[in-house]
């Protein structure tokens, strides 16, 4: 199986001696799976100023008590408010959030509006599925979840999805690992449907991070097992 280290080549896939991409850290070596992450890498350190599907927020109009709202972010990362409809809300900060209810309140609804957003509860067990699937977005997973398992939450795959080429990322102890998987050989029974863990991101067939790794992936199809690789910052 293979992974990666700053110093080692496509050698060991049958690819020469030539690093994947010029200017990458991302190499190929020997592991048979993607490591599981530790309690380390769900420390607070990795809660951040980010809004993700299933956080709860407290919002405040100034002056207005009747717009006072605690709101619950869905699946796709949205939530109504009152007036304005639906608000983007995955992926942002409380002020970019709050900036945008009262640029959509003003002046219509109301009067130079002064909007205040506090978190309630935070959702953390979230996975990211994205690439060639039918929903791509974040999904509380709060059980054991396979790829497959995964995939389905996202719709499934998209007209042009690539099977063959669905790609796991995850960092464990600070690394961060990439794992190459062919659904088809994990339908076929080949190898295990790899349990996937909060905080991995998902993509799957013709997406702009499968293009940037297409020296990886050619040789990704012509393995019997998963292929995993390890980036690393260049310099580091």
């Amino acid at each position: 199986m293979l992974a990666v280290a700053a110093s080692v080549s496509l050698a060991a896939c049958g690819g020469g001696d030539r690093p994947i991409g010029e200017d990458s850290a991302t190499m190929v070596a020997e592991l048979t799976s993607l490591p599981a992450p530790g309690a380390q890498d769900y420390s607070a350190g990795r809660q951040d100023d980010q809004v993700r599907p299933l956080d709860q927020l407290s919002i405040a109009v100034f002056g207005v008590p009747e717009l006072a709202r605690t709101v619950r972010v869905g699946n796709g990362g949205f939530f109504d408010f009152p007036l304005i409809g639906a608000v983007q809300a995955n992926g942002r900060t409380l002020a970019e959030i709050g900036y945008e209810i009262e640029t959509r309140l003003r002046g219509t609804y109301v009067r130079d509006p002064d909007v205040t957003l506090e978190f309630g509860e935070r959702s953390g067990q979230v996975i990211t599925v994205g690439g060639e699937v039918a929903r791509p977005g974040q999904f509380p997973i709060r059980q054991r979840t396979t790829l497959m398992e995964a995939i389905t939450m996202g719709g499934g795959r998209g007209q042009f999805a690539r099977m063959s080429e669905v790609l796991i990322f995850r960092e464990v102890n600070g690394q961060r690992y990439i794992g190459v998987y062919d659904m088809t050989a994990i339908q076929r029974g080949n190898y295990p449907d790899p349990q996937v863990y909060a905080h991995d991101i998902i993509m799957v067939g013709d997406s702009p991070n499968r293009r940037a790794m297409a020296d990886v992936i050619q040789y990704a199809q012509i393995l019997t097992s998963p292929l995993i690789l390890l980036q690393q910052t260049i310099g580091n």
